[in-house]
């Protein structure tokens, strides 16, 4: 009796469990049935997150393309300055008309001297003397000298104007300063260049009282220098320091005009910029004074300026 009782139990545990486990199978095929959307799903994530950072990365490497050239133009700029107005100088023993040359050296009117230079369209010189003999009453000599020095514009010193202002006021200063020298005077000259100054002085040498005139212009980019003295010898009477100045700035504005002629009235392109670098007038900012005031072979000589 307890077998078919037992049976019947076991009968309706089974059935149970047959009820049971389709149940959990199909919960099972369902969970199963859902994993490859959700791994589609990480998949296309995925896939967007890259897509954003590739997007990202171009436009940084855009940006860096963009600063890389900003920065080359800058490098590649390079830097201009005007060009010089003058481009030639003239030659110097031609500065000053014979009839100047009457005036200021009477007998030396032929006697012009070129001084040497390694380059004439930058620097040249020439120079007179004269000595006119009065018999017993003694001789009256002159000395003159006209230098002029161009320079051109160079990109990293400066413009040839600068460059010549510099060296007018060198000339100035060492007129100035001459060793030995008494009763100095300087005043600024009108009607001459864009800067000039007239400085006179005199000297006591052996061969007797000598008065020098020195007049510095600049023109542009060129410096004339003209240097003028005269003295009064074997008992002769000393010129007057305002006759030889006034025969000094005379003949200076005459060699400056010659300079605006020789050019062409300014004829060279003065707004046009340059990078060249200068020529050997601007290779050196104070060139030897020897050039451009060379001693004169008579006695007198030793009574010019020294610089």
């Amino acid at each position: 009796m307890h077998r078919p009782a037992q049976r019947d139990q076991r009968d309706e545990q089974l059935g149970r469990t047959a009820t049971v486990a389709p149940k959990r199978l199909r919960r099972a095929l369902a969970a199963l049935a859902t994993v490859p959307v959700l791994l589609l799903v990480a998949v296309g994530c995925s896939s967007d997150s890259g897509s954003d950072s590739g997007s990202a990365g171009s436009a940084d490497n855009a940006a860096k393309d963009t600063d890389t050239t900003g920065a080359g133009e800058t490098v590649s700029a390079s830097p201009t300055v005007q060009a010089a107005a003058y481009q030639k100088i003239p030659e110097p023993c031609t500065a000053l008309t014979t009839k100047t040359l009457k005036e200021l050296v009477p007998k030396g009117v032929k006697s012009g001297k070129e001084g040497s230079s390694n380059d004439t369209s930058t620097r040249g010189s020439c120079s007179w003397t004269s000595l006119t003999n009065n018999g017993v009453k003694g001789s009256q000599f002159r000395w003159l000298n006209v230098s002029l020095l161009r320079f051109e514009s160079n990109a990293t010193r400066g413009s040839g104007d600068e460059l010549a202002q510099a060296y007018y006021e060198t000339q100035v200063d060492d007129a100035q300063s001459v060793s030995g020298a008494k009763n100095v005077a300087s005043e600024p000259v009108t009607g001459a260049g864009d800067d000039a100054t007239s400085v006179r002085y005199d000297l006591k040498k052996k061969e007797g009282a000598f008065r020098q005139q020195t007049v510095v212009v600049r023109v542009e980019n060129v410096v004339v220098t003209l240097d003028y003295n005269g003295a009064g010898l074997a008992g002769e009477k000393t010129p007057s320091a305002e006759s030889l100045s006034k025969a000094a700035v005379k003949a200076v504005k005459e060699a400056v005009a010659k300079v605006s002629s020789t050019n062409g009235d300014g004829d060279a392109a003065t707004s046009a910029p340059t990078n060249s670098p200068s020529s050997s007038a601007s290779s050196s900012a104070k060139p030897s004074a020897s050039a451009s005031k060379s001693a004169s072979a008579s006695p007198s000589s030793s009574a010019t300026k020294k610089n």
